[in-house]
């Protein structure tokens, strides 16, 4: 499959759901009960949909998440060596709204 094709793909499913919430019962009595109080609505909500390719049955090594983390934790500790962890401006507004400091990550 192209590049071009899973594109396509991602879009047809962006489209399937802004219809699903567009057509949705309960969130359209929702906003109307607040334009019915005199506000204007706006609904703003953001998906983040990620994919890999399948790798084929004989050459995959499955493993479960647990043994991955153990494994790269072992990896890490025994080379004496800090675990990166990548923070986007995203994620530190939202550990700031929970009062969770990334100062000192």
């Amino acid at each position: 499959m192209s590049e071009s094709d899973i594109k396509r793909l991602m879009k047809h499913l962006g489209e399937s759901i802004n219809e699903t919430l567009a057509e949705s019962p309960k969130i359209n009595e929702r906003i109307q009960e607040i334009r019915d109080s005199g506000y204007d609505v706006f609904l703003v909500i953001e998906a983040k949909i990620g994919f890999s390719r399948k790798e084929k049955e004989e050459d995959a090594s499955w493993k479960d998440a647990a043994s991955i983390q153990d494994a790269s934790s072992q990896d890490a500790a025994s080379q004496n060596e800090p675990i990166e962890l990548k923070i986007t401006p995203d994620d530190a507004k939202f550990l700031k709204s929970l009062k969770i400091s990334t100062e000192d990550l």
